[in-house]
């Protein structure tokens, strides 16, 4: 990039990456946080995945035929929406894989819960953790965590117990299991019964409303309707059992104890709230675009941390929502990490991203998201985009460069156009009328440090603000 005849200058071509470059970019001058170390004794990640793989072999093998054998739209799921499979098709499955209807259908709800199988709307079909199941020990991972966060979907309730009761012991139980990670080793279950039945307690304090100003004089309004007080033993031997269908724990003989998976589980969900918690910004309690503006000031992993956090706390459908009128906004650093937090989301988010590929601006985003969650590396996700998408993403990749990054960085960002001269960008980025071309232009021709082509782009810049040619 040191020609001074900038009509023969040639871009180095490399690898082409996604929008959320800019991101990565901008923040690989920040300062280093140290990450976080497991507990003593925790596998590796290769080993924890190999258990994961076990673990989930038998739906992995399922979510396999279904792949194999089915076809979207066709008796893959019924039009309920639920993707619960037919009865013919549970036969078919039993029959060819040599299994019971009954355990075809437990394993395909096991794939669905880990994300082996995705519903859309009426279809289900592969998701992309099968795709990348054989190479990618961190999909592998998440499917497992996703498994293990829907633990009490993975077990039949117990019968004739009221919905409440139920629901209080899924909240208590986050508690239980830090306890039983911090015990590394087994715990009696008359221990965990008595650290339930105090978390259901704190809980049901914590619903009751006081009022701090002077009451009327009138007679006192009738007492709240309390839960009823169903012995907690059943509904503990039920979580316990259902944790360990799903190979968070072992349980037997009185005594509970988490096995690796399970321990190395809830040190990443406790990392997470930690992660949280310590953010000086406070980006859980924020809006998304200011969440957004928080977590350009971290690493790509610490960010993602902070999105998860930040998304448990909110309704799903209401974040996603957030999340793309953030991306709407000016700033293209906001909309790079939007689409970032969108990626975190993952399936539950599709139907909005569709939605919004035709938006000019979020285009190029959208593809880019839909293409990844479709099953494409992300290294190759580039591909569905065209040309002048393609011209679009660099300028607004640019641009988040040159509002938020330092010049150098500006400089290197015109190794990653899909153009291989300066002349032949510098055409296409003037034809595809971005509305930040003028800027991006103007703070390039500042930076390089090649008179020629600086004096080159100064030029297109000026043509482009007066519409010349």
């Amino acid at each position: 990039m040191t020609s001074r005849n900038p009509r023969d200058s040639r871009l180095r071509l490399v690898s082409p990456r996604s929008l959320a470059t800019a991101p990565r970019e901008v923040t690989q001058r920040r300062t280093r946080r140290p990450a976080p170390r497991p507990p003593e004794g925790t596998p590796p990640p290769a080993e924890l995945a190999r258990m994961a793989r076990t673990r989930l072999s038998d739906a992995a093998r399922v979510a396999r035929w279904a792949d194999a054998v089915l076809r979207p739209g066709r008796d893959g799921a019924n039009p309920d929406g639920k993707g619960t499979l037919s009865d013919a098709t549970a036969q078919r499955a039993a029959t060819d894989l040599g299994l019971t209807p009954v355990q075809v259908r437990g394993d395909w709800d096991t794939a669905r819960l880990a994300g082996l199988i995705e519903v859309h709307g009426d279809d289900a079909r592969p998701g992309w953790r099968l795709r990348a199941w054989s190479r990618d020990d961190s999909a592998v991972l998440r499917g497992w965590v996703a498994l293990f966060d829907a633990w009490s979907l993975a077990y039949p309730e117990p019968v004739e117990r009221e919905p409440a009761a139920v629901a209080e012991v899924v909240s208590a139980m986050p508690q239980v299991l830090s306890f039983l990670q911090l015990s590394a080793g087994p715990v009696p279950v008359d221990q965990l019964l008595d650290l339930l039945g105090q978390r259901v307690t704190e809980l049901r304090t914590e619903r009751c409303e006081i009022s701090y100003g002077p009451e009327p004089a009138t007679e006192p309004a009738p007492e709240p309707a309390e839960v009823p007080d169903a012995p907690l033993a059943p509904l503990l031997d039920w979580a316990l059992q259902a944790l360990a269908s799903v190979g968070a724990l072992t349980y037997g003989e009185g005594q509970a104890t988490l096995t690796a998976l399970g321990s190395w589980a809830v040190w990443v969900k406790l990392e997470q709230i930690c992660v949280a918690a310590q953010s000086p910004a406070g980006n859980i309690e924020q809006s998304a675009e200011d969440m957004l503006r928080g977590c350009a000031q971290l690493r790509p992993n610490a960010a993602r941390a902070e999105y998860r956090a930040w998304l448990a706390a909110r309704p799903v459908g209401g974040a996603v929502t957030e999340l793309i009128d953030a991306a709407r906004g000016e700033d293209a650093l906001t909309r790079g990490l939007a689409f970032e937090a969108l990626r975190v989301v993952g399936a539950p988010a599709e139907p909005d991203v569709r939605a919004v590929a035709e938006e000019t601006p979020l285009r190029p985003y959208a593809l880019l998201w839909l293409a990844e969650h479709d099953g494409y590396d992300p290294e190759d996700a580039h591909e569905v985009l065209t040309r002048a998408e393609s011209t679009w993403l660099w300028v607004d990749t640019a641009a988040a460069v040159a509002d938020h990054g330092e010049a150098p960085l500006l400089v290197r960002h015109l190794e990653s156009a899909v153009q291989p001269t300066v002349p032949a960008l510098l055409d296409e980025v003037r034809a595809v009328g971005h509305p930040r071309t003028v800027q991006v232009l103007v703070a390039l021709a500042a930076a390089h440090p090649d008179p020629a082509l600086a004096k080159a782009v100064r030029r297109a810049a000026f043509q482009v603000h007066t519409g010349g040619s």
